[in-house]
C-alpha cells in the first residue's frame, strides 16, 4: 500500500485561554516538554497532555464553511495546525510525521465547543460529523516545522 502524505498549510498558536491567535511562519521549537512553542496548551500537564497540539484537515475546514455558507479562515477554528491532502484515520493512537523530525500520536477527536457557534451560528454543528473538528494530539519526537513540510501516517 503506497504511503499517503499531505502538506502542513498552516501553524497558529495562542499563548493563554481565549487569547488572540497567532499564526506563524515556522514552530521552531515542536517538544514533548512544551508541543509548539508559545502555545500555551502544549505545556499543561506535561507528559499526560492529550490536548498538546491540535490539527485540522483543510478540507474538512472547508466542507464545514460551505455547509453554514461562510468564508472564515481556517486558524479561527483555533487549531494549531492546519493540514492539506491527508486524511487521518479517525483512530487514537495513530503516529504522524511531520518533516523529518516531529512525530504525534493521535489521543483524540477534537469536539467542537460552544465557542464555534459565538465565531459563525451553526459552524458547531457542521464541525461535529467524521472528526470534522480535528483530532489532538501529543507530540513523541519533537523538531522544526514549517508550511510546506511533508505530513504523513506512519502507523
Amino acid at each position: 500500500m503506497p504511503q499517503q502524505t499531505g502538506i502542513l498549510s498552516g501553524i497558529a498558536r495562542h499563548d493563554q485561554p481565549r487569547g488572540e491567535i497567532e499564526v506563524v511562519a515556522t514552530a521552531t521549537s515542536v517538544t514533548p516538554a512544551a508541543g509548539i512553542e508559545g502555545d500555551y496548551r502544549g505545556s499543561l500537564k506535561p507528559g499526560a497532555n492529550k490536548r498538546q497540539i491540535s490539527l485540522i484537515e483543510a478540507e474538512s475546514w472547508d466542507a464545514a464553511i460551505q455547509h453554514i455558507g461562510v468564508d472564515l479562515p481556517w486558524w479561527i477554528r483555533r487549531a494549531n495546525l492546519l493540514v492539506q491532502g491527508l486524511r487521518f484515520p479517525r483512530e487514537e493512537g495513530t503516529i504522524i510525521a511531520i518533516g523529518d523530525n516531529c512525530r504525534l500520536q493521535v489521543t483524540m477527536e477534537c469536539n467542537p465547543c460552544p465557542r464555534m457557534d459565538e465565531i459563525a451560528p451553526g459552524l458547531l454543528d457542521a464541525l461535529k460529523p467524521d472528526w470534522r473538528g480535528g483530532l489532538l494530539a501529543r507530540v513523541i519526537a519533537g523538531g522544526i516545522i514549517a508550511p510546506g513540510d511533508k505530513i504523513r501516517i506512519e502507523q
